[in-house]
């Protein structure tokens, strides 16, 4: 019997099935910071698929051998996630966050290894799981300074 193919919804089921301090949204949003990253920051440093050996990439998308690719490091991902949120969802970004269990940039790092693990996503040699640890702290990273003025 053949093994069926790769179900990226199923994997992110069962994994959530075995570590349930993150919410479904949680992890579709640290793959969303990881395309913000890459797409819109354009944060990472570029090798081809072909030389890669596991940059930190979303699977599950078929890629050419030869499209280009971005990897990032904890620190860079933690802080495109920080980025997009504060775009999506502004003063409340912090908020949204911790509605789905993410409290520290520590938990992205638990969310990206778990994604690892199920294979949705990859790493490098060079990165570790403390790369994620205090990048930023939550309540200074998601406070916006804004200024109300009044006209004369």
């Amino acid at each position: 019997m053949t093994e069926p193919p790769f179900d990226p919804h199923r994997a992110l089921i069962e994994l959530m099935k075995n570590d349930q301090r993150f919410k479904f949204d949680a992890y579709l949003f640290v793959r969303d910071g990881l395309a913000y990253a890459q797409d819109v920051l354009k944060m990472g440093t570029t090798e081809s698929a072909a030389e890669k050996s596991d940059a930190v990439e979303v699977s599950g998308d078929e890629e050419s051998d030869l499209q280009l690719e971005r990897h990032l490091t904890g620190q860079q991902l933690c802080e495109a996630i920080r980025q997009h949120a504060l775009e999506q969802y502004g003063y409340m970004a912090k908020t949204v966050l911790n509605s789905w269990g993410i409290t520290t940039t520590s938990d992205f790092g638990d969310i990206v290894y778990n994604m690892i693990r199920v294979g949705l996503m990859k790493k490098s040699e060079s990165d570790r799981r403390e790369d994620f640890n205090d990048v930023f702290d939550f309540d200074e990273g998601f406070r916006q300074q804004f200024q109300i003025t009044m006209s004369d």
